[in-house]
């Protein structure tokens, strides 16, 4: 009786795999297959893993609607944005898309406040209202902040990086996160938003704190104010803290519209104002009558003789004495 060959076990189970360097099909057997597939499982979940903790880390691009972004998580350091500037941004975006991402938290699920990005955000509202369906979405970088002040502190750095600041503008953020409780007092936020400036540039930033403190609200192109002429009122209300009143009614005064051109004009008139104004807020010790017809007073360091009876032959005898007295010390 002959014997008949079984075939191999799995030989009914198995699928065929082509064989393409010897052109034929070959069975894998059944330990081959699972210990592939648990090999394809655990590659997947390592890579899975890994796109999460790029993700935590803030260094995955994603993509998110627009709807989801709260603009206004944090206090803008930027008051505004140029047209002209924001025009050409829009034109980039419309032709070329977004190419830098956004940055934001994660404030809720499902919802994210920014933290730097503002034009680029506002740029593709714009442009989704004017088209609808195409710019829906933005790309982010989703940061975990340790605190409320590592995000403003990762705001700051940003636009610092791309678009300077004006002393205004950095003043101003220092000045509103220390009032929303983020830094102690100005000092320390002007320590931590702008460590990587040096001493002399917080030092500037500090008065200009002074001067958003005096006159928030009143000034009109603030971001235009230039650094010597905003300087120079900062040391102004340092030396005579009450001006702020008097400078505040000044500015609202002035009649609309108004350039910034004709702002800054006011605000250095404000500095130097008329003599006879300066004269009376500030006079000068009471005049003095040595004789009928001659009197003496000091004037800003000088002293100054008047009178009728102030002659020539008397002039020369004042110079003489004063010549002599000179020669003794």
């Amino acid at each position: 009786m002959a014997r008949r060959r079984l075939p191999p076990p799995f030989a009914a189970v198995d699928l065929p795999v082509e064989d393409q360097s010897a052109g034929r099909d070959v069975v894998r057997p059944p330990v081959a297959r699972v210990a592939a597939e648990s090999a394809a499982e655990a590659a997947l979940r390592s890579l899975s893993l890994e796109m999460q903790a790029l993700r935590d880390q803030g260094r995955m691009v994603v993509s998110l609607p627009l709807s989801r972004i709260e603009e206004n998580h944090l206090l803008r350091d930027r008051l505004g944005s140029d047209p002209e500037e924001f025009s050409a941004l829009k034109t980039s975006i419309r032709g070329h898309g977004q190419r830098t991402p956004i940055e934001v938290c994660e404030i809720s699920p499902g919802r994210y406040g920014l933290i730097s990005g503002w034009r680029r955000l506002h740029a593709l509202r714009d442009l989704d209202r004017e088209e609808p369906g195409r710019f829906g979405e933005v790309l982010a970088l989703v940061r975990s902040p340790e605190s409320a002040a590592e995000a403003y502190i990762a705001m700051v750095e940003e636009n610092e990086i791309r678009v300077g600041l004006s002393y205004w503008e950095r003043a101003s953020v220092a000045l509103r996160a220390t009032r929303a409780g983020v830094f102690p007092d100005s000092r320390a936020a002007l320590r931590q938003l702008f460590s990587g400036a040096s001493r002399a540039r917080r030092s500037k930033i500090g008065s200009f704190v002074t001067l958003v403190e005096a006159l928030e609200g009143a000034v009109q192109f603030p971001a235009a104010l230039p650094e010597r002429l905003g300087l120079a009122l900062a040391q102004g209300l340092a030396q005579q803290p009450s001006l702020a009143r008097d400078w505040r009614k000044a500015l609202t005064a002035l009649p609309a519209p108004l350039t910034a051109e004709e702002e800054q004009k006011r605000l250095q008139d404000l500095l130097t104002p008329p003599r006879g104004a300066a004269q009376t807020a500030r006079p000068g010790p009471a005049r003095q009558e040595l004789r009928p017809g001659l009197w003496m007073e000091e004037r800003g360091g000088r002293l100054v003789l008047g009178g009728k009876a102030l002659s020539p032959d008397l002039i020369a005898k004042l110079a003489d004495l004063l010549r002599r007295e000179t020669d003794k010390t």
